[in-house]
């Protein structure tokens, strides 16, 4: 298990087939994954996994463990992923935290720190976040990275998505 990055309450750390449970669960709560299609089975929970395997072995990021420092306790994913936006290759800031974990600012305090991994060490010149238009919470994470949203929507995985972005200083 890989450790990426530290925050004053969390590491990033690569998955491993080890926190299938985990996944399963956070993934597979229909309350969780409103925003998304559907909920994952315990198979693509597995293969969701397997994916960041793939992320890590060819862009060297990928989504990431975010777990309690003091305990290890998994609270969710925070991360990188290389998306296709409007026939551009963007580097997208993803964020999912387990409802048990909701409104402690996790996802916040994980993404600021990816979105300085991103720009700082990864030297991208910027970053975005794919955010459904009624994902008013997610939103308010996006914001609070410093993001601004375009003024359309985009079209990614056919769903309609808010584009935000922040660029390098």
């Amino acid at each position: 298990m890989k450790t990426i990055l530290t925050t004053r309450r969390l590491l990033l750390r690569e998955m491993t087939l080890g926190d299938l449970d985990f996944m399963a669960a956070m993934l597979g709560d229909p309350e969780v994954m409103r925003y998304y299609p559907k909920p994952c089975t315990r198979d693509e929970a597995e293969a969701w996994i397997r994916r960041q395997f793939e992320r890590y072995r060819l862009d060297g990021f990928g989504r990431w463990l975010a777990a309690a420092r003091n305990t290890g306790e998994p609270v969710g994913q925070v991360g990188l992923a290389t998306q296709m936006v409007a026939g551009v290759e963007e580097r997208e800031i993803g964020y999912i935290i387990h409802r048990a974990f909701w409104r402690q600012g996790f996802a916040t305090e994980a993404a600021l720190a990816v979105r300085e991994y991103a720009l700082c060490e990864l030297r991208s010149r910027r970053v975005i976040a794919l955010v459904r238009p009624e994902n008013a919470p997610s939103q308010g994470v996006a914001r609070q990275l410093g993001m601004t949203p375009a003024p359309e929507l985009v079209m990614h995985a056919d769903l309609e998505h808010l584009l935000f972005s922040v660029a390098a200083p």
